[in-house]
């Protein structure tokens, strides 16, 4: 942490520093080649203020789990404060890139911090060919929007907010590339290994082993190709493939699949009993991005999660909960409660926990005229069990850096599916975001 305050102390340092020219008339008409020069160095990021509204549901399963121990409430306000930082330094074949995000967050706990390094890796590149790099980073791999089932080596992405920057792992990698005449015009090779041990990586897998992973990226004509793999002790070995293609300059069409070997589910029945299974799965992704002639963006995608719950392995879950809870009021017993968050953290919590949904979202730029502001819609809908999601967003950005976003999320479903059992019957946010 100590380094990082330092390297940002450094750049914000020399990046604020003003160059004066000196022995020149104030008159006088002069060319600095400096002020045109690739600068060696560079700071970015943002500043944000984001204030969000939950309305809760006090009939859900997940809202049970969560407050069974708070005073019950219809609605929680929460502030969060967020730095993002990020900033690199290039000399000769070496180059150093580093991203940190800081979020203070005032909720119904009281005030947190959390400063995590998202990104932090060391880069050398001997030639236009070849590129080594070391360090924590994020590879973003894979061609979806909303999910990225071929990405092996990131972590998942928020379907109702998939532009959030996304904390790396810490990897060595080479990237070899070449290009060529002919229908195949690009290919490039990224073999990654991935430690795991205690206190270093170890949210990927079974910690103490060492993992390989790797992408061939085709470039076919105009189609993107990439054929990925990740074998190790930390995760079952596993295949994928992606593409990407321009059908026409306004239409794309994308796909990802995956092939897991021997993957462990774990389940929890309504009585409480935890017990695996081992199958290998597949998943895939389909989707379609299409832009109008009057600047209506389409983006739809079908995911298969073959990860994923049945709907009523959700449904044993949530009535495990229900009956932890009824345990806890009647004896104030929490161990089965406890038991519950232990199999929701990572495995029934995660993201996109079931096994079929539809994401769309529609954007539409400056309507009516109105100069920098784009209205948009997003949904999330799941086919297991026809729960869904709906989200408007308002965003604007007539100041130069500042962008103004009103968002909220509604879920609706039924007792027992997906989102009839979230904790929040919705959530509306006001942020104000400031590029430099």
């Amino acid at each position: 942490m100590r380094l990082l305050v330092a390297l940002i102390f450094f750049f914000t340092f020399f990046t604020l520093t003003p160059q004066i020219a000196l022995g020149q008339d104030d008159d006088e008409y002069s060319f600095d080649i400096s002020e045109i020069e690739k600068k060696p160095y560079s700071i970015g990021g943002y500043g944000e203020v984001r204030a969000v509204l939950f309305g809760l549901d006090k009939d859900a399963s997940l809202y049970k789990l969560r407050f069974y121990n708070h005073h019950e409430r219809d609605v929680l306000d929460e502030y969060n404060f967020t730095l993002q930082l990020d900033g690199s330094y290039e000399r000769g074949i070496t180059s150093l890139y580093l991203k940190s995000n800081t979020d203070i967050r005032r909720s119904y706990l009281g005030w947190s911090e959390k400063t995590t390094l998202f990104e932090g890796y060391i880069s050398l590149k001997p030639s236009s060919s070849i590129t080594f790099d070391i360090g924590k980073k994020t590879l973003k791999w894979g061609k979806g929007y909303a999910w990225n089932p071929a990405a092996f080596i990131d972590r998942p992405k928020n379907p109702d907010d998939t532009t959030l920057a996304l904390e790396g792992f810490i990897v060595a990698s080479i990237d070899y590339i070449k290009s060529f005449k002919g229908p195949l015009k690009t290919i490039s090779f990224t073999p990654v290994l991935i430690p795991v041990y205690e206190d270093v990586n170890e949210e990927f897998g079974e910690i103490d082993e060492l993992n390989f992973a790797g992408k061939l990226y085709l470039l076919y004509y105009d189609t993107d190709i990439d054929l990925t793999f990740l074998t190790g002790g930390s995760k079952t070995t596993r295949y994928g493939f992606d593409f990407s293609k321009n059908i026409s300059s306004s239409f794309e069409m994308h796909g990802e699949a995956v092939f897991i070997n021997n993957f462990n589910k774990k389940l929890i029945d309504s009585t409480g009993q935890i017990s695996e299974r081992k199958n290998d799965i597949t998943s895939y992704l389909l989707g379609i991005r299409y832009l109008t002639r009057s600047d209506t963006t389409y983006i739809f995608e079908y995911y298969h999660n073959g990860t994923g719950f049945r709907d009523y392995e959700m449904r044993d879950y949530f009535s495990f909960i229900d009956s932890a809870y009824d345990t806890f009021i009647t004896l104030s017993d929490d161990s089965l409660l406890q038991k519950a968050s232990n199999v929701t953290e990572g495995i029934y919590g995660r993201t996109s926990p079931m096994r079929d949904y539809l994401y769309l979202r529609i954007s539409h730029k400056e309507p009516f005229d109105i100069l920098y502001f784009t209205p948009a819609l997003t949904s999330v809908f799941n086919i297991n069990d026809n729960s869904f999601t709906l989200s408007p967003e308002l965003l604007y950005n007539a100041i130069t850096n500042l962008e103004l976003r009103f968002r909220s999320t509604f879920t609706s479903g039924e007792s027992g599916s997906e989102f009839g059992e979230k904790q929040n019957k919705y959530r509306m946010e006001l942020r104000a975001r400031y590029y430099f």
